[in-house]
């Protein structure tokens, strides 16, 4: 009886061993992939005050009509959202 379970057990155990390999190759580096988005946003200075981003601490983030806007802090937010166009058009330059 024990000798009819093992080919079912190692079947088993083969299996979920199979699904954990395929696992890790799915899963990326957190910090790979921050560095990532962080590479792609064109401007490394606030659209409005020009100040370097990280200078104030982190840089304040909205999504703005599916664009994404960094700033150098939460007051120039106010500022962009008086005239979005011309802080838009330095990101697309």
């Amino acid at each position: 009886m024990k000798l009819k379970k093992l080919p079912i057990l190692i079947a088993f155990s083969l299996t979920a061993f199979v699904s954990c390999e395929d696992d890790k190759s799915k899963t990326s580096d957190p910090a790979a992939e921050i560095a990532k988005v962080e590479s792609e946003y064109p401007l490394d200075t606030c659209v409005v005050s020009d100040e370097k981003l990280g200078s104030m601490g982190e840089p304040f983030v909205i999504t703005h009509e599916g664009t994404e806007v960094r700033f150098c802090c939460d007051a120039c937010v106010p500022k962009f959202e008086k005239d979005p166009a011309k802080y838009l058009a330095m990101l697309k330059k």
